[in-house]
């Protein structure tokens, strides 16, 4: 089964970091992400750029309106996701628990709902 790991977390605590800090953190991501393609659970991951570069667009009337970013009222701001193959959910939470930033911020752990199971 698919799972969607969403990571969350508060960007001042990345931004106080120091260089040293943030490279580790990065070494231990990119390690974790090895080890789950080496474990099969991986199958795609990617960080997002800061909420500053988001926009949002909604359609109202047929009318497209966008707007800059960002949008979130919380500390915790939507940083990256890891997309994984697990055997059921308390598979998919041990592997959200390794991700290096669960240390920082928040793994939200989402099934994936297959459109193909319905038709």
């Amino acid at each position: 089964m698919k799972y969607l790991c969403q990571v969350w977390f508060d960007s001042a605590l990345l931004e106080a970091m120091s260089p040293e800090e943030k490279a580790s953190l990065d070494r231990d991501s990119f390690a974790y992400d090895q080890d789950l393609v080496a474990s099969g659970h991986m199958i795609h991951a990617e960080a997002l750029q800061s909420p500053r570069s988001a926009v949002k667009v909604t359609v109202r009337s047929g009318e497209t309106s966008v707007t800059d970013g960002p949008f979130a009222e919380t500390k915790e701001q939507l940083g990256g996701f890891i997309l994984i193959d697990a055997k059921d959910l308390n598979d998919a939470i041990r592997v959200a628990a390794g991700i290096p930033l669960a240390r920082l911020g928040t793994i939200e752990v989402r099934p994936i709902y297959s459109f193909r199971d319905d038709v």
